[in-house]
């Protein structure tokens, strides 16, 4: 199947079904005898500038209408699984190969509150400018990757 095509069913089935994320996405598109890569799929929201937006009954992926800054954290927010912290440090867990993405997004945010980040294949690290803060930051990047 070509790229064409393929966006073209995407864009039907996300406008016309209500679809939460990415994997309910691959299953429908699957069912029409279209089989993607996560990572090719991925690529295709991007282009095509899908996000993902909290609705009355959890997420709902949707077509842009908004700026290109919020369809990046729309993406940006699709590929993180969790925030946790403890004492020293925040950690975000990913899609598989998409920490890195994460961990520039959040670096080009230019907090004060966040010294660096380290990237793996699928967690990120956070070091926050003081512990004393680690609780506002997981805050700010809670709220720096939601679409509400």
């Amino acid at each position: 199947m070509n790229k064409t095509l393929r966006q073209r069913k995407i864009r039907e089935l996300v406008e016309n079904r209500e679809v939460s994320g990415q994997l309910e996405l691959l299953g429908m598109l699957e069912e029409t005898g279209i089989r993607v890569a996560q990572a090719t799929l991925s690529r295709d929201f991007a282009e095509l500038g899908i996000v993902r937006k909290r609705s009355g009954h959890g997420y709902r992926l949707e077509l842009p209408e908004t700026s290109t800054e919020e369809i990046i954290r729309g993406l940006v927010g699709m590929e993180v699984l969790s925030v946790a912290s403890n004492e020293t440090s925040v950690i975000l867990r990913t899609l598989a190969g998409r920490a890195h993405g994460v961990a520039s997004f959040l670096d080009r945010l230019k907090s004060p509150e966040i010294l660096g980040t380290i990237a793996g294949d699928d967690t990120v690290l956070i070091i926050p400018a003081s512990i004393t803060k680690i609780s506002a930051v997981k805050s700010y990047i809670q709220k720096s990757l939601s679409q509400t």
